[in-house]
């Protein structure tokens, strides 16, 4: 039996109380081109250093194809694109924007009238952490509840730091937690493992984002300093919000 449980309040208030379940793409990129015919093409895209690689720009449209998909097999499934306005150079646009235009570009890969009325943004990431916690109170604000489920998209290396990791960090139900992983560019695919083991390494020691090294990563993600408005939107979970240790957090969870 799952142990979800709707929080108090008039669900009727909220603009997508039906939906109960959550698909969630990571951003890693913002889209700069004043054209959509080029989404898939690098100089389209505000790149890190690491990042440029021939293919690389076609494995995010991927990521929001694979996302749309998701949800149009789900009717229940609220769609959010996540990711903040993380690089300076590439001016106050958003991760998650960037996403959600080029679905639209695309027309929803040939599932508009399905997915464009349920699919959202959550616009202050700064890591992959947050895009998974500020996704679900993001839904919270929107639904007045919990997901029962949850499915991230991203790459297919960045698994087993979402599932085993960032999952644990808020303690979601291993049962009602998936993740649909696409390839990395064949060109970067050396580098990315070998970064990912690092990063991994650094959120096994600090799970929560909040000491050290990932600290002034994320510190580094917001250059224009926006105000986040979590938690907000998801007062129950509010502890969780604060906390930051090396063991799970030890308070009451709505899903826990």
């Amino acid at each position: 039996m799952s142990s979800y449980r709707p929080v108090e309040g008039d669900v009727d208030s909220y603009p997508f109380a039906n939906f109960r379940n959550l698909v969630m793409v990571a951003g890693h990129s913002i889209y700069t081109s004043s054209s959509c015919e080029k989404v898939d093409k690098e100089d389209a895209w505000f790149l890190e250093s690491y990042q440029k690689h021939p293919g690389q720009a076609a494995t995010f449209v991927t990521h929001i194809e694979k996302g749309v998909e998701i949800a149009a097999t789900d009717d229940a499934a609220l769609l959010l694109f996540s990711g903040g306005e993380t690089r300076k150079d590439a001016g106050p646009r958003s991760e998650a924007q960037s996403y959600w235009t080029v679905a639209e570009s695309k027309q929803w890969f040939g599932k508009r009238d399905n997915v464009r009325s349920r699919a959202l943004t959550e616009e202050h990431a700064r890591d992959s952490f947050e895009n998974l916690l500020f996704s679900v109170c993001r839904f919270r604000e929107l639904t007045g509840t919990y997901p029962q489920n949850i499915t991230v998209v991203g790459y297919d290396f960045k698994e087993e730091r979402f599932v085993h990791l960032h999952r644990s960090a808020i303690r979601f139900p291993e049962g009602r937690f998936l993740y649909s992983g696409t390839p990395s560019s064949q060109n970067s695919k050396e580098a990315a493992l070998k970064g990912e083991g690092l990063v991994r390494a650094q959120f096994q020691e600090d799970p929560y984002g909040c000491l050290g090294s990932l600290r002034r990563k994320k510190l580094g993600r917001d250059p224009f300093h926006r105000s986040i408005p979590y938690p907000n939107g998801c007062p129950e979970i509010k502890g969780l919000f604060k906390y930051c240790g090396t063991a799970p957090y030890p308070g009451w969870l709505p899903w826990a």
